[in-house]
């Protein structure tokens, strides 16, 4: 008996949210035997939360797809990579020389932000695309910071950060990092750094419809009404701006920023007309209580102002994301030590070079063909996917490319979209699930395991609470027949390019020198080109390079944030514009839709979302660890609206929106402020023809069955998820059995 290989530790970084803690995994007879936090890992200090270990599960999952597959008219069906691509592409192009370059669509899900050549290499393919109808993640997330960053810093990326190791107020809208670790806000082990804040005499408050992980440990939580923040956030502005001041005390605020801020006079007219009298029958927040807030920040050495999906993922995010910042500039606390800081990354995505980079950002360059909606970035809402399906007419959507993404759970009205899918001339996966949306596609490619390529995280850095860097090589060498997900995209848009242009010389070399660069080579010229590397000193040979990261397993601390404008600024000017027009005129609209003598809709619930720390993707449910315990998908219920209902504890609801209705268990708690209800996203695994066991053992109902697609930030054309109008019943019982006894199966 041969005896076993020695392990082997793995020092990589955990790539299943965006916290990036730093993990140690040991390796024997090509199986992982352990996984713990890394302990020498500068940034996150030896913490890990659940997911982490799933890392394992995932690699080995039975479920996840090795090799291309063809939906048949008997079935799946294996063929081979040569195959698939070449019949994808003539398909592709053939579609696009009869209807034209927009009749093919593309779907980017958030999987690609935690994956280095994804994020290096799909941009190309869409180029190659040439086409108007591009989708992602980001219009049911964070399209509201991106707008706003890039209407008031000049980049869409250019996020302002909470220093949340050194400040002393932390006021948090609509987020709960306990259980995000952190999103738009890169913050590893969040509990202990929310206690710091404590235990140096600080303040944490939370402003939220759910008292959420985040608020049970905060000094101070509130409730507020769904879609109102931007009410409150306005009444805060004008506690600091109009009351207790004397004439100019606003701009000798603003500090050192006086010098590079524009639009302060119209801020202090506009927030006027909203003293916290006249929002709190909107907001169900006390004036005092706000009065309260604005004053300790105020006081505070040093605050910062944070919110996130809540108040982004309804009808007035933009508006939100704009007072926030706003709020943090106005008060002296945006780049400042303790207050919002910019990062500095070593592979610098904002200031680096255009062919390393993302744009500065872009808005209403062109609109979506069926309602109108504003493209933002080269990509429109997602909320008008499937109605581009479905509108007749010159540059419907006939064939679609997803890659890493189920819509179909994580957009408004899935149901809609998975109608759809089911009409398209062609439909292709680039995804290592069978899941509710790829179960459309007619190929599925399904890149190599998370572990099976090396890992560098160039957005997350970009937004991290403090500048480090840490690339991960890979655990395991990906087998012959496997491919990386940056290999099938070029493949895919150079097989692309010839057909459109002929095999020219040009693109052939460019296609061979992308495929031996690879993320590795490319990640390297970025880093060298970076604040940390030797680009402006050729000579020098200590600067940041690949080769300094691999010599760091466990990362390289580059050290706190720090100030870093006017220099930072991404426009030309290098001023901040504090009153973007779009911005100021959409307060008319908040307006309009909270009236002096509103009132509620009898009867009507308000349907908002929730996150679990082990809920990041709906593909994590197919994970047995991370799906143990009590079932975590049921309706949250105040106690006074069960009782109104008659609803009790474990009972079944009936949730109805605009646009469908799903029955769900009920979990009554005063977590909820009355008039509110809360589900989990990512469930509804029950659809057929889906691969995923363990997912479908547990599969519960999908939030995105009730959302609606017509509801969104009309700025941004984010989707609007919080506050969605329901209505809520006791589901009809089951059926009683038949007298003749249950139905045989069909074979």
């Amino acid at each position: 008996m041969s005896a076993s290989a020695p392990s082997q530790v793995h020092f990589r970084t955990c790539n299943l949210c965006e916290a990036m803690c730093g993990v140690r995994i040991e390796v024997a007879d090509g199986r992982i035997t352990s996984i713990k936090g890394d302990d020498a890992d500068p940034f996150s200090r030896g913490h890990i939360c659940p997911k982490a270990v799933a890392l394992r599960d995932l690699h080995e999952d039975p479920d996840r797809l090795r090799h291309p597959m063809k939906r048949t008219a008997s079935g799946w069906e294996r063929v081979s990579w040569e195959d698939a691509f070449d019949d994808i592409t003539r398909r592709l192009h053939a579609l696009q020389q009869e209807h034209g370059p927009h009749s093919v669509g593309a779907f980017l899900g958030n999987p690609n932000v935690h994956n280095m050549g994804a994020m290096m290499f799909g941009a190309g393919l869409l180029r190659t695309l040439r086409s108007r109808n591009l989708f992602s993640a980001t219009s049911v997330d964070q399209l509201p910071h991106q707008l706003v960053a890039h209407l008031m810093f000049g980049h869409q990326l250019l996020i302002p950060i909470p220093d949340i190791d050194r400040t002393r107020y932390m006021l948090i809208l609509g987020a709960n990092p306990l259980a995000s670790n952190g999103s738009l806000m890169t913050s590893p082990d969040v509990r202990a750094r929310l206690r710091a804040i404590q235990e140096r005499g600080g303040k944490v408050v939370v402003i939220d419809p759910r008292r959420t992980e985040t608020a049970h440990i905060a000094n101070q939580h509130v409730f507020v009404r769904p879609g109102t923040d931007a009410l409150a956030l306005l009444s805060l502005l004008h506690v600091v701006l109009q009351e207790d001041t004397g004439e100019d005390t606003g701009a000798q605020r603003l500090g050192r920023l006086a010098a590079f801020v524009d639009g302060l006079d119209s801020v202090v007219s506009l927030v006027r007309d909203f003293p916290p009298e006249r929002t709190a029958p909107h907001t169900g927040i006390a004036p005092e209580v706000l009065r309260g807030i604005a004053r300790d920040y105020l006081a505070a050495e040093g605050a910062v102002c944070y919110g996130r999906v809540g108040v982004s993922t309804h009808p007035f995010g933009s508006l939100c994301q704009w007072l926030i910042n706003t709020l943090n500039i106005v008060t002296g606390n945006l780049d400042r030590e303790g207050g919002a800081l910019f990062t500095q990354p070593a592979f610098d995505i904002i200031g680096g070079p255009r062919a390393l980079g993302v744009s500065r950002g872009s808005h209403g360059r062109w609109k979506s063909r069926v309602r109108g909606l504003p493209e933002f970035s080269g990509e429109l809402p997602v909320a008008a996917l499937a109605e581009e399906i479905l509108t007749p007419g010159d540059g419907r959507i006939r064939a679609l490319l997803t890659v890493a993404g189920n819509p179909v759970l994580s957009t408004p009205n899935g149901t809609q979209l998975d109608t759809a899918l089911g009409q398209l001339d062609l439909m292709v996966s680039v995804d290592p699930y069978l899941n509710e949306t790829t179960r459309h596609a007619h190929y599925i490619l399904p890149p190599a395991s998370v572990l099976e390529r090396g890992h560098y995280d160039l957005v997350f850095h970009v937004l991290a609470v403090r500048n480090t860097a840490k690339y991960s090589p890979p655990v395991f060498t990906a087998g012959p027949e496997s491919r990386q997900d940056w290999e099938i995209l070029l493949e895919l848009q150079h097989r692309l390019e010839t057909l459109r242009d002929g095999r020219t010389a040009r693109a052939t070399l460019q296609y061979q020198a992308l495929k031996r660069l690879g993320p590795e080579r490319l990640l390297d010229v970025g880093l060298r080109m970076g604040p940390y590397g030797s680009r402006f000193h050729p000579l020098k040979k200590d600067g940041l390079s690949l080769a300094k990261l691999r010599a760091a397993p466990h990362g390289i601390d580059l050290g706190p944030l720090k100030p870093s404008l006017p220099g930072r600024l991404g426009s030309r000017s290098k001023r901040i514009q504090l009153a973007p027009e779009l911005l100021v005129a959409d307060v008319a609209r908040l307006r309009a839709a909270f009236p002096d003598d509103a009132a509620p809709r009898d009867g009507e619930l308000l349907l908002i979302g929730r996150r679990h720390l082990r809920d990041n993707n709906s593909w994590m449910h197919n994970v047995p660890g991370l799906v143990k315990g009590r079932p975590r998908c049921t309706l949250l219920m105040h106690p006074e609206d069960a009782s109104r209902l008659g609803l009790t504890e474990g009972s079944d609801a009936c949730v109805r929106s605009r646009v469908g209705e799903i029955t769900v268990p009920v979990a009554i708690t005063d977590d909820v402020m009355p008039g509110v209800v809360s589900l989990p996203h990512g469930y509804g695994h029950q659809r057929p023809g889906i691969r995923l066991r363990v997912a479908g053992a547990h599969a519960g109902a999908s939030i995105n069955d009730l959302t609606d697609e017509q509801a969104l930030d009309t700025v941004s054309g984010n989707a609007a998820f919080s506050g969605t109008p329901v209505r809520v019943r006791a589901a009809a019982p089951p059926a009683p059995p038949s007298p003749s006894g249950p139905a045989t199966p069909a074979a």
